[in-house]
């Protein structure tokens, strides 16, 4: 699906499920490999990938607030913590 029609869905009421996000990202990723085997640990890419903006737009949008962020990811805050120290977020 293209990001004209992920618009016109939205708009419509009708939301696009964000594992077919993810799932397009990782199609592209992959083709943009072109064959190269370079993607080892594709695991641990993904998550880093993902992690990274999902904590930094949770704690925008609980302005800051690691223990509101912390319950909305369903996360103890000390982990929010420690990820955000790995990652240099903190």
């Amino acid at each position: 699906m293209n990001a004209a029609a992920d618009r016109s869905e939205a708009r419509m009421g009708s939301r696009v499920p964000l594992r077919d996000h993810v799932a397009t990202s990782i199609r592209r990723y992959l083709g943009d490999l072109d064959g190269c085997e370079d993607s080892a640990n594709l695991y641990d890419i993904a998550l880093r990938e993902l992690e990274i903006p999902l904590f930094i737009e949770v704690l925008r949008h609980c302005e800051g607030n690691q223990s509101r962020a912390a319950t909305m990811l369903g996360i103890h805050r000390a982990t929010l913590r420690k990820k955000l120290r790995d990652y240099g977020l903190a």
